[in-house]
C-alpha cells in the first residue's frame, strides 16, 4: 500500500480509526482506492514519531491528524517538530490549515453532542447493554451528573466499549449533523 498511499491521516487510537473509516464510507469514499490511510498512532504521544515517518522528513505524504482537546499541546509539538509547518505556537486556527483538528474533549464527546443523549441510550440499548449504562449511572460517583458526562463514561469503561460505539454512533448521526473536526479531516485529504 505504501506504493499507492498519498495521504495519512493520524489518530490516536483504534476507535478513532473506526469513526472515521464509518464516516468515509456514508460519505461514499473509498480511502483504499483515493489512497488514504487512516494511521492509529497508539497516544497523541507516538504522533510526532509518526509525523516524522509520514511528513516531510519521511516519506512526504499529504498529512492530517485527530486529537482529543487534552492532547493538542502534543499534537502542536508533533506538528512543529516534524517540518509540516514552520513555526511554533501554533494556534488551533493554525493547525486546522495544516488538516490536524482538535475534539472539543474526545471523540465521545463530539459523537453524543452530535447525537444527543435520548439517541445515544438508543445505539446502547440496541447493543443490549442498557441495563450496564443504568448501573453506571446509579454509582455513587456518576450520580447526579450530566447524562453527557455518563455516557462518556460508560464509552470509556469496559476493554473495548470505544472501539464497538464509534462506528455505530457514526452511523445513527444524520450525515449533516457529523462533528466537525471528523468531517473537516476528512475533508482536508
Amino acid at each position: 500500500m505504501i506504493g499507492s498511499l498519498r495521504a495519512v491521516v493520524l489518530v490516536e487510537g483504534a476507535s478513532d480509526a473506526l469513526a472515521l473509516e464509518t464516516l468515509a464510507e456514508r460519505r461514499g469514499r473509498d480511502l483504499a482506492t483515493e489512497g488514504v490511510a487512516i494511521v492509529p498512532t497508539g497516544g497523541a504521544q507516538a504522533i510526532a514519531n509518526s509525523m516524522q515517518v509520514y511528513g516531510p522528513q519521511g516519506l512526504g505524504l499529504r498529512m492530517a491528524g485527530l486529537c482529543d482537546a487534552g492532547e493538542e499541546a502534543e499534537l502542536r509539538r508533533g506538528v512543529e517538530r516534524s517540518g509540516v509547518a514552520l513555526g511554533s505556537d501554533l494556534s488551533r486556527a493554525a493547525l486546522e490549515e495544516l488538516g490536524f483538528y482538535v475534539c472539543v474533549e474526545d471523540l465521545e464527546d463530539e459523537l453524543i453532542r452530535s447525537l444527543g443523549a435520548s439517541a445515544v441510550e438508543e445505539v446502547i440499548a440496541s447493543q443490549g447493554e442498557l441495563r450496564s449504562f443504568r448501573t453506571l449511572q446509579k454509582q455513587p460517583a456518576w450520580l447526579g451528573r450530566a447524562i453527557e458526562d455518563q455516557l462518556r463514561r460508560f464509552m470509556g469503561s469496559g476493554s473495548t466499549r470505544k472501539i464497538r460505539y464509534a462506528p455505530l454512533l457514526v452511523e445513527a448521526l444524520d450525515l449533516d449533523r457529523m462533528p466537525r473536526p471528523l468531517d473537516r479531516v476528512l475533508h482536508h485529504v
